[in-house]
């Protein structure tokens, strides 16, 4: 007997993210037991607005999103009723839109914030310490040791201090670190931070990373020249936050010393920061974890849900 609420059997839903269910199947089946129709992104990447534009227009009523652009158009044009974000940035969302036009919005705001947190901090170790500059020459049979950087310290200036700034600030203070959080949405910040403003935390941090919202540049030309010769830039945020041009400038000139990029301002990435060893380049994977990707997609799909109820 199907006890699928009615309601339910009448949606249509679209994945927007391209690796929904990949690693654990319970959340997709969750979604299936809904009766809801599901249509898969046949793209396997992130949708671009004209791709989403002709998606939705085939009566689709709800979308677990990703980073496509949920602008006013699209919405508009769109039959959407419930959007429920899978992951905690809502940047590519016109929130004001969705209320004006009365659909619901969702999101799951504390699921990647471990994740994030964790690699951002492993990848700050490995830059200073030139991990993967070494692996790749040992897995070429190449013995060539390299001298790197301790992170005990070290001042690190945290762009954003919402849940995952204030998760990477929490692992760095084993480390004996100096924090600077910049973040002025915010009034306070615990003892034995900092909250200082950009260009004060641009001139003094060994170590910048960004854990903000938005798809401005914060980060361009002017910002990279700030920064301490030798300083550290990472990014695990929005690929748009930072110049990636005026990136590689300052690479060439020695101004900064690396950078670990996780986001880009064009998804998949193959542009000119691929030829510096200096550069750890990831793609998008701050939330990859198993477990994290559990609870974003199921929450994602539970919001779903509460949504159409």
């Amino acid at each position: 007997m199907n006890n699928t609420p009615d309601n339910l059997k009448r949606e249509k839903v679209l994945l927007g993210p391209s690796s929904f269910a990949s690693m654990d199947a319970a959340p997709m089946e969750y979604l299936q037991k809904t009766g809801c129709e599901i249509v898969d992104n046949p793209f396997k990447r992130k949708l671009t607005k004209e791709e989403l534009l002709d998606l939705l227009g085939n009566g689709i009523t709800g979308i677990i999103a990703g980073l496509e652009p949920l602008d006013r158009e699209v919405m508009k044009e769109s039959g959407l009723k419930v959007i429920s974000r899978c992951g905690s940035g809502m940047s590519n969302i016109d929130i004001s839109a969705a209320e004006e036009l009365g659909i619901k919005v969702f999101s799951t705001p504390d699921g990647p914030t471990s994740a994030v947190a964790e690699l951002t901090l492993g990848a700050m170790l490995s830059m200073l310490r030139l991990i993967p500059e070494m692996n790749t020459h040992l897995h070429d049979g190449k013995w060539e040791k390299r001298i790197g950087f301790q992170l005990e310290g070290k001042t690190v200036a945290i762009i954003g201090f919402g849940k995952i700034g204030q998760r990477v600030a929490s692992l760095l203070t084993s480390f004996k670190t100096h924090i600077l959080a910049v973040d002025p949405h915010i009034d306070s910040v615990p003892d034995g931070i900092k909250h200082v403003s950009l260009e004060d935390a641009l001139r003094q941090a060994d170590i910048l990373t960004i854990h903000c919202s938005g798809e401005n540049c914060i980060i361009g030309e002017s910002e990279l020249n700030i920064m301490k010769k030798g300083a550290f830039l990472l990014n695990a945020s929005r690929g748009g936050l930072v110049d990636e041009d005026a990136l590689v400038k300052v690479l060439d000139s020695g101004q900064l010393a690396g950078a670990w990029l996780d986001t880009f301002n064009r998804e998949p990435y193959n542009g000119p920061l691929c030829g510096y060893p200096n550069v750890i380049l990831t793609p998008h994977v701050g939330s990859y974890t198993k477990e994290c990707r559990y609870n974003m997609e199921m929450e994602s799909v539970k919001n779903l849900i509460t949504g159409f109820d």
